[in-house]
């Protein structure tokens, strides 16, 4: 079997106790490596400052290499911060008012790849399979193929693709595209990210779709697939369960009794309609009057790229905002809203996602959203919580049981939390059996295995 070599941004190193990262993406990846033998490589997340990296530094776990290269802190400045976050992760969220058009950074973000490329070339050999992730790398396999490589080659989008109209707004849409057109196998999140990608190589006859999934453009043929993609499902539900014995979640439920929990979890960003939400919460709280005082909202939002003027700006206004609501509408012995600034163990927050009788996962915009589906698993099979789900989110195509909203309508959100808070036994059961038995069957780990075994279907 040919070895696997994964390049992401970023490589989740197992610690010195060999424990592996927490995250299921991280534990899939791992596992398929360990299984296969391969490479992880990526950035340190450290800069050299102004001096050249020193060489990739090798760490072997079993039969894997994880290779980590620093970055100068022009790169992480302008490939990074700048073009990757700042054009990319904006015009792929449909935000054109956000990206900031720099000659310089986006010359940096193809420089990186170019980079990286070099980097990873001795570690290769002829027959291994290479899957790369995500919107900052998508230059890599042009810089590999300019090098002469022809190993099978793999890419997959873990954000949104958007429709021709946004995405040519960015300066160098053709490079990018002919950088996706160098893989042999495109993995989107859903239908709708396939979709638009195929119109974006349409719209100016940069290639073709010969049959649905299979296109031809700068000289090369290649397949694109929608790969929605899961968490550890089975073992998520078990944190779940034994985490009402964690210290922490216990106090969590001593605090609401006699409430209602709803529970919020997103990374702060301005993609996650976390300020819309607040409101439509406030607007729901204001229209049933006999839920005052007896439901709280737990909003956790760890520090996200605050190196980047907008997310700090962000990060105040969150704040601002939660606490105007707690004083317009709170009380000496309730505080309606919960605002968390910090990371929270994963044992926990599945602890907390199953006290909590609704989920509010509200996104303007995201290419699937992990925290619905976390949701959903860690529920107790008795009696289940309910899923307000953003209809702009990619689980909203496999999460049938979910109430659907439209972020921007306040009142429509606030609508679905007073129907999830009232939501019959009955109907809760029968909405959470259904959206668990798809995420049992549709976990992280046959995502990895279908995308790898198409990728390496010739």
């Amino acid at each position: 079997m040919s070895r696997l070599i994964i390049v992401s941004n970023r490589v989740s190193v197992p610690d010195n106790k060999g424990a592996a990262a927490a995250g299921g993406l991280a534990v899939a990846l791992q596992a398929a490596l360990a299984e296969r033998g391969g490479v992880w490589m990526g950035w340190s997340g450290k800069s050299s400052g102004d001096i050249e990296p020193e060489p990739l530094v090798l760490t072997q776990d079993g039969n894997i290499t994880y290779a980590l290269t620093d970055l100068t802190q022009t790169d992480v400045e302008e490939y990074y911060q700048g073009f990757a976050n700042r054009v990319l992760w904006p015009i792929c969220h449909y935000r054109l008012d956000l990206a900031e058009y720099g000659r310089k950074e986006m010359a940096s973000y193809f420089r990186v790849n170019r980079f990286f490329a070099h980097r990873l070339a001795p570690l290769l050999e002829p027959d291994d399979t290479i899957w790369v992730h995500d919107y900052h790398l998508i230059p890599l396999a042009a810089e590999l193929r300019e090098m002469g490589f022809k190993n099978r080659i793999g890419f997959f989008l873990h954000i949104p693709w958007p429709p021709a109209d946004v995405l040519f707004t960015m300066p160098v849409h053709e490079e990018i595209m002919r950088g996706l057109s160098s893989y042999d196998l495109l993995g989107f999140q859903t239908k709708y990210d396939l979709e638009n990608f195929a119109g974006c190589l349409k719209r100016e006859g940069m290639g073709v779709e010969n049959s649905p999934g299979h296109f031809s453009a700068h000289g090369h043929n290649f397949r694109g697939g929608a790969y929605s993609i899961g968490i550890e499902t089975a073992a998520f539900a078990a944190f779940a369960r034994k985490a009402a014995a964690h210290s922490v979640v216990r106090k969590a439920r001593q605090s609401i009794e006699g409430r209602d929990l709803i529970i919020g979890v997103d990374r702060l960003d301005y993609s996650k309609g976390i300020t819309q939400r607040i409101d439509a919460f406030e607007r729901f709280v204001t229209n049933n009057p006999a839920h005052q005082r007896r439901v709280t909202y737990l909003q956790i939002t760890p520090k996200s790229r605050s190196e980047v003027p907008e997310y700090e700006a962000m990060q105040h206004a969150v704040a601002e905002q939660a606490g105007r609501v707690n004083g317009a509408i709170g009380t000496v012995d309730w505080v309606p809203i919960r605002y968390i600034n910090r990371s929270i163990s994963r044992p926990v927050l599945a602890g907390l996602y199953r006290l909590a009788k609704v989920g509010l996962v509200t996104p303007l915009r995201d290419g699937m959203n992990l925290v619905a589906k976390e949701y959903v698993a860690a529920q107790d099979p008795d009696n289940p919580g309910v899923l307000v789900l953003s209809r702009f989110a990619g689980a909203a195509r496999e999460l049938k049981g979910a109430l659907l909203v439209n972020p921007y309508d306040v009142d429509d959100t606030a609508n679905a939390l007073a129907r999830g808070i009232n939501m019959p036994l009955e109907e809760r059961r029968e909405r959470w059996r259904g959206m668990m038995d798809h995420l049992l069957e549709n976990d992280v780990s046959r995502w990895c295995d279908v995308f790898l075994a198409d990728l390496r279907a010739e």
